[in-house]
């Protein structure tokens, strides 16, 4: 097929479209119908429940998006001022932010360039006496090897805080992405394997952390006086409404993790020929790619993926960049909040690594023009 350049707008394909089902929309009319808008509405409850039995958890709570889930997880494990917390560098600022809004300090690891996730072998070099937890991130496609990961927290008696935002529906050995923590965070944002248009989730099975993560959403009320607050808490509740729309997508989950892996296996099959690129691979060994996001990885180093992004732009495809890593922050940089440390595979990604359009409904016909124009310009 010869490539063209798409000119024509209404063409364009976009890196993600949200699918939302008309029984969707009849679960949200119905509850709107009813006058249950708040987070005071009888669906907020059902949904932590369905969800929590979804992953296998004992206890969830639903609040207003994944950052939101961080920020009252790190704080509800006690994590302090002086407190360290070590992160991956290749990942969202969210992990950072819960850390540092907390006046405790985030301890990077670089990211291994076969997986993209936190390199394992790293983190014991950054435990001290000062560690209190380890934020792992399941970045784009794969769980991390959470056996290894247990162990470390095991022997140095740390917390384990699992942010699976982007994995939702994977499992490591068989068991639900999400269900390993003393803590998990999972997010449900338009481009989401589930989507509540914003929202998030907390999950354990402690059930000190449920209560105390219940109080933190919602302002700390007073138990005596209502309006008496017991500690600094946000406003950071799930509306009703988003709560039935999250019913509903989580009741098509598995569908949708089925259709996630298909659009990256299909991708993987006809572009992992390209020399020029890496993509991460269908499965490893404890864990298939569910393939949140179909990332791409310029071997070339002429060439950035910014001026990719630029070219796809121009012949109709959406295309987004890699995380930038955290040690390249603007912000953290004014704030000096790490040290002059390099972390070459984190740079390496946000230079060189992008994603492309892998929306529930794009068809194999998109897939083939996104794939053609790809081998075109790398």
């Amino acid at each position: 097929m010869k490539a063209k350049s798409n000119s024509n707008k209404s063409k364009f394909i976009p890196v993600s479209i949200p699918l939302v089902s008309n029984e969707d929309i009849r679960s949200i009319n119905k509850v709107i119908r009813k006058g249950w808008i708040s987070s005071d509405g009888p669906e907020v409850k059902i949904f932590e429940k369905e969800f929590s039995k979804k992953i296998n958890r004992k206890h969830s709570i639903a609040v207003s998006n994944g950052t939101a889930a961080l920020e009252i997880a790190v704080k509800a494990l006690g994590i302090k001022k002086n407190d360290e917390v070590i992160i991956p560098n290749f990942t969202i600022v969210s992990n950072a932010l819960a850390v540092i809004k907390q006046n405790a300090k985030p301890v990077l690891v670089d990211c291994d360039l076969e997986t993209w996730n936190m390199n394992l072998d790293e983190i014991e070099k950054k435990i001290n006496k000062k560690t209190k937890a380890i934020m792992v991130t399941h970045i784009y496609s794969f769980s991390n090897d959470m056996d290894k990961i247990i162990k470390i927290c095991k022997k140095y008696k740390i917390f384990l805080i699992e942010d699976a935002a982007e994995v939702l529906g994977l499992k490591y050995k068989n068991k639900m992405c999400g269900s390993f923590g003393d803590i998990s965070t999972f997010s449900f944002y338009a481009n989401k394997q589930v989507t509540c248009g914003e929202g998030g989730m907390i999950s354990t099975n402690n059930r000190q952390l449920y209560e105390k993560c219940k109080s933190l959403r919602n302002l700390c009320f007073g138990k005596i006086q209502r309006f008496n607050h017991d500690d600094i808490g946000w406003n950071y509740r799930m509306t009703n409404i988003q709560a039935a729309l999250g019913i509903n997508q989580l009741k098509r989950l598995d569908k949708i993790v089925k259709k996630k892996i298909y659009i990256g296996n299909y991708y993987y099959n006809k572009l992992s020929k390209n020399k020029n690129i890496y993509m991460t691979p269908p499965k490893l060994s404890y864990s298939k790619n569910i393939y949140w996001v179909v990332g791409i990885l310029i071997k070339n180093k002429k060439i950035l993926a910014s001026k990719i992004i630029k070219n796809l732009n121009k012949y109709g495809i959406g295309a987004r960049p890699f995380f930038w890593p955290m040690h390249e922050q603007n912000i953290f940089k004014k704030l000096k909040i790490f040290s002059k440390k390099s972390y070459p595979n984190s740079s390496y990604l946000g230079k060189y690594g992008f994603y492309i359009p892998s929306y529930l409904k794009l068809d194999n016909s998109k897939m083939n023009y996104i794939i053609s124009i790809i081998n075109k310009l790398i």
